[in-house]
């Protein structure tokens, strides 16, 4: 057991023994028999993320999500709860709702003009009298389980799954010190992709291929597997936590300057006081951790307040079974979703949000990663083809731009005679646990079930 993992229910994500071996056949990821059973056993009985309970502030307001063959709509209450619905009229079936946000008193049927309360309840419907019994007070919307976290709205199709905290364990224990209810979405995109789903839950699972595909990223976190720690949980979710501070092992080309120094320099640190790179790495980060510890509240950061010495430097990255990640910094969080195509399984859609705590006095901030800056402001939903590349030629500065770029080789290669199972490192131990994970919910024995 890794000495760096501290909570009880924390598998050692490097260690092998922790696995049962289950093999990662190919034809996983373009097989439609494999589709069909994701449907049946994983995607009706997971916990899903509708939207952000900013949306929903006044009753009436509503939500949907689309999912490959359902649509659900999460309404604001009159006494400000939450309900969820599947959208579809009790009737005949018509979907009462398009698009993916918006307000309304009720909800209409566009076919046979029944009219739904935002609770559920049917108010009204034609020639009430031609009916055996009237429908009013007989039909309602058929209901699903919402909850929140993270200033999130959640649902699940499945009466018996978990809670949602019991389905995130230990996510909401371990970031209790952030409020990510406080954030404002500043970038919010979904791109259309030509590769199964599960490439990004393999690729977020392991960060072996930054070195290779991210090279600005261990100039400014510490990516080396020899320095950070991995866990896995009973539910399938997994983490990595990686030092914030320049890996001593990568570095920038001679001459070029260091987004380090900007870091350092942004609260208060000389760069230049240090006698090499290794101790402007080790003890710079060391001198972060204080000057933010002792500086927060002067620069406008007052989303600091709760966190630990920890959460204020250290760039943890987390999944969450099947298909979302989010990499909780200091400064906001990044929230990652992939989801399969309704049909194809070689197409899948992936969304990000930019998720920033705003700064008083400050109108935008860059990225540690990135190159272009963003408002503190919320964003208009971006829908993008990625069409070989040409449709989000704007967004190569982002770390999932140079991610996008390998989907169609890894879709070649997947058919391929050539390859049959991966052969993998100790840092991607938390690949073959998702698969595990996924063969538990495809057999009929997901994590947390009585």
């Amino acid at each position: 057991m890794n000495d760096a993992l501290k909570h009880p229910l924390a598998m050692d994500g490097k260690d092998r023994t922790n696995l049962r071996g289950d093999p990662i056949t190919p034809e996983r990821y373009y097989s439609k028999e494999w589709m069909e059973k994701e449907w049946d056993q994983l995607w009706t009985k997971i916990w899903h993320i509708a939207g952000r309970e900013q949306q929903l502030q006044e009753p009436g307001d509503y939500i949907v999500h689309d999912f490959m063959h359902e649509s659900v709509i999460i309404a604001k209450q009159k006494d400000g709860s939450l309900k969820g619905f599947y959208n579809a009229c009790g009737h005949r079936a018509q979907r009462l709702v398009w698009g993916q946000y918006g307000s309304q008193e009720s909800l209409f049927c566009p076919y046979h003009g029944w009219k739904w309360d935002m609770d559920g309840s049917l108010l009204d419907a034609c020639d009430r009298d031609d009916y055996p019994e009237d429908p009013v007070g007989k039909i309602r919307l058929v209901e699903v389980r919402v909850d929140t976290w993270a200033g999130l709205v959640w649902y699940t199709m499945d009466d018996e799954a978990p809670d949602l905290y019991k389905y995130l364990e230990p996510w909401p224990e371990i970031y209790k010190n952030h409020q990510f209810e406080k954030t404002v979405r500043a970038r919010w995109i979904r791109v259309a992709l030509e590769c199964n789903w599960k490439f990004w839950s393999d690729n977020f699972n392991e960060s072996y291929h930054t070195r290779t595909a991210h090279p600005q990223v261990p100039p400014i976190i510490d990516q080396d597997h020899f320095s950070s720690y991995y866990e896995m949980y009973p539910m399938g979710n997994n983490r990595i936590v990686q030092m914030g501070r320049p890996s001593v092992r990568d570095r920038v080309p001679e001459g070029e300057p260091h987004p380090w120094d900007r870091e350092l320099e942004y609260w208060g640190i000389d760069p230049n006081e240090y006698p090499d790179y290794e101790t402007k790495a080790i003890q710079g980060w060391l001198d972060l951790k204080a000057a933010k510890r002792k500086l927060w509240k002067e620069k406008g950061h007052l989303h600091y307040e709760n966190l630990t010495d920890e959460e204020l430097t250290e760039s943890p990255f987390t999944t969450i079974f099947p298909n979302i990640a989010f990499g909780a910094s200091a400064d906001g969080f990044g929230v990652f979703r992939w989801e399969p195509h309704p049909t194809d399984p070689e197409k899948c859609f992936f969304d990000e949000w930019s998720m920033a705590y705003p700064v008083e006095g400050v109108e935008s901030y860059v990225h540690r990663t990135a190159r272009y800056g963003l408002k503190f402001e919320e964003a208009e939903y971006d829908y993008r083809e990625y069409d070989n590349g040409n449709g989000v030629q704007d967004l190569d500065d982002q770390v999932v731009f140079q991610d996008w770029q390998l989907n169609a080789g890894q879709t070649t290669g997947w058919r391929s005679r050539g390859y049959q199972e991966p052969y993998l490192a100790n840092q991607e131990t938390r690949v073959r646990r998702f698969h595990e994970v996924l063969h538990d919910y495809l057999n009929g024995n997901p994590p947390g079930r009585k």
